[in-house]
């Protein structure tokens, strides 16, 4: 088992930047690909971005690419977000997951979820 638990979102005014954090615990001994995800409201989950379990390959939504970046640590096993020229529309709850086999765009390739962590850009 992983428990996986977010940090950093909060609110920022439009062109803002806010980096998120995801640390996991458990059986990290095993890497997994990891990825966030984010959800608005009425909305279904969406992919943002994903990272290999080495850290070397990385996938991004094509609406995000260029905007966000996502890195890992894994001396620290964590993960990150950083997120940078913030619209309204990004506003949501963003949530990390791991993989135990791939970094891929779909829900269903994560075994593992945080919590989420609120992130709300004002206009």
């Amino acid at each position: 088992q992983v428990q996986l638990v977010e940090s950093g979102g909060g609110l920022v005014q439009a062109g803002g930047s806010l980096r998120l954090s995801c640390a996991a615990s458990g059986r990290t001994d095993s890497k997994y690909a990891m990825g966030w995800f984010r959800q608005a409201p009425g909305k279904e989950r969406e992919f943002v971005a994903a990272i290999s379990r080495s850290g070397g390959d990385t996938n991004y939504a094509d609406s995000v690419k260029g905007q966000f970046t996502i890195s890992r640590d894994n001396a620290k096993n964590t993960v990150y977000l950083q997120m940078n020229s913030l619209k309204p529309e990004d506003t949501a709850v963003y949530y990390c997951a791991a993989s135990r086999l791939y970094y891929g765009r779909s829900t269903t390739s994560y075994n593992y979820w945080g919590q989420g962590t609120q992130v709300t850009v004002s206009s």
